[in-house]
C-alpha cells in the first residue's frame, strides 16, 4: 500500500466525495467499538482505501490509530471492494483474528458489476433488460453495424460495433469477479476468438450460447487453439440454468440466475451440468 498523510489539504472526505462522483472505486473504514483496554485504536478513527491503476499499489489515507490494524484492514477493504460488499469486521487491537476487541465498519463504494454481451440479437434485447434491473452496467458489442444500434437495444449503457475479441483486449483488464461476460454471437469466426479472450481477463461468469452440438463443436475449436479442458470447465455452455426457458425473456432470467448461483457459491442445476436436448417437450 502507498500511504497518503491525511494533511489538511488532503481531508478523507473530499477524496471520497470526488471518487463517488467519478465512479472511482473506493472504500472507507470507521472505529464503531473499541474496548477500553485497547491503547490508540480511537472511536471514530477512519481509514480510506483507494485502489490505483492495474498493477500498482492502492493508496490508504487516514489511520485507525494503529499501524498494524491499518495494515490488516487495509487488506480487507480490498477484498470488500471486490466483491462489491460492506459490513462489520471484528479484530484485536493490532488486527488479530478471531478477537473482538475493536470491531470496524468498512463500506465499500464499487462502481456497478460489468456485463459485456456479444452478439446483436434477440436474446441480447432480452438479457440487457434484464441486467439493468440488477444493476449491471451492460456494453452490447456486435461487428455487424447494421445489427448493433441503440434502437435496438435501449437498455444498453454502451452499444458497440467491433469485433468481440477486440473490445475484450481494450477493456479486459478491468474486469472482475462481479463482472460477466455473455456470448451470443452462435458464429464461430465470432465466439471463438472472444472466450479465448474472455479466459484472459479475471471476469467472474463466461457464459456462451449454443445447442449441446454447437457446444461441443466450440470446444473442439477452442482445444485446437490451445484452451485446456480445465480452462473450459470455467465456461458456462450451454449458457444459463435448466429450466426449461424457451423465450428470449425466459432465457435472459435463466442467465441472470446461473450468475447470481455461481456468484453465491450456491447449486443450481445449469444447463452445461445436465444431459440431453436443451429444449425438453414439457
Amino acid at each position: 500500500m502507498t500511504a497518503v498523510s491525511d494533511a489538511p489539504e488532503t481531508p478523507l472526505f473530499p477524496v471520497l466525495q470526488a471518487a463517488i462522483n467519478a465512479a472511482e472505486p473506493i472504500a472507507l473504514a470507521t472505529v464503531v467499538s473499541v474496548a477500553d483496554d485497547v491503547l490508540g485504536v480511537s472511536l471514530g478513527g477512519k481509514l480510506l482505501i483507494r485502489p490505483a491503476g492495474v498493477g500498482s499499489d492502492a493508496e490508504s489515507m487516514g489511520t485507525l490509530g494503529n499501524a498494524e490494524l491499518d495494515r490488516v484492514v487495509e487488506r480487507d477493504m480490498v477484498g470488500e471492494l471486490a466483491s462489491g460488499t460492506s459490513g462489520v469486521r471484528h479484530y484485536g487491537p493490532r488486527g488479530e483474528a478471531r478477537q473482538e476487541s475493536v470491531s470496524v465498519f468498512i463500506e465499500s463504494f464499487a462502481p456497478p458489476p460489468q456485463m459485456l454481451i456479444f452478439g446483436a440479437v434477440d436474446f441480447t434485447a432480452a438479457l440487457s433488460r434484464v441486467a439493468k434491473i440488477l444493476g449491471y452496467r451492460v456494453t452490447v458489442c456486435d461487428a455487424r453495424q447494421v445489427f448493433a444500434t441503440t434502437q435496438r437495444f435501449p437498455f444498453a449503457d454502451e452499444v458497440v460495433v467491433d469485433w468481440p475479441h477486440r473490445l475484450l483486449e481494450r477493456v479486459g483488464a478491468s474486469l472482475g469477479f462481479r463482472d460477466a461476460i455473455c456470448v451470443l454471437t452462435h458464429d464461430p469466426k465470432f465466439d471463438v476468438p472472444a472466450v479465448i479472450e474472455a479466459l484472459r481477463t479475471n471476469a467472474g461468469y463466461i457464459g456462451a450460447m449454443g445447442s449441446r452440438r454447437t457446444t461441443e463443436d466450440r470446444n473442439k475449436r477452442l482445444r485446437d487453439e490451445g484452451v485446456t479442458d480445465e480452462q473450459l470447465a470455467t465456461i458456462m455452455a450451454p449458457i444459463g440454468l435448466d429450466l426449461g426457458a424457451r423465450t428470449p425473456e425466459e432465457t435472459a432470467i435463466s442467465i441472470v440466475g446461473e450468475i447470481i448461483a455461481l456468484r453465491s457459491g450456491r447449486i443450481a442445476p445449469s444447463l452445461r451440468d445436465a444431459e440431453g436436448d436443451i429444449h425438453r417437450p414439457g
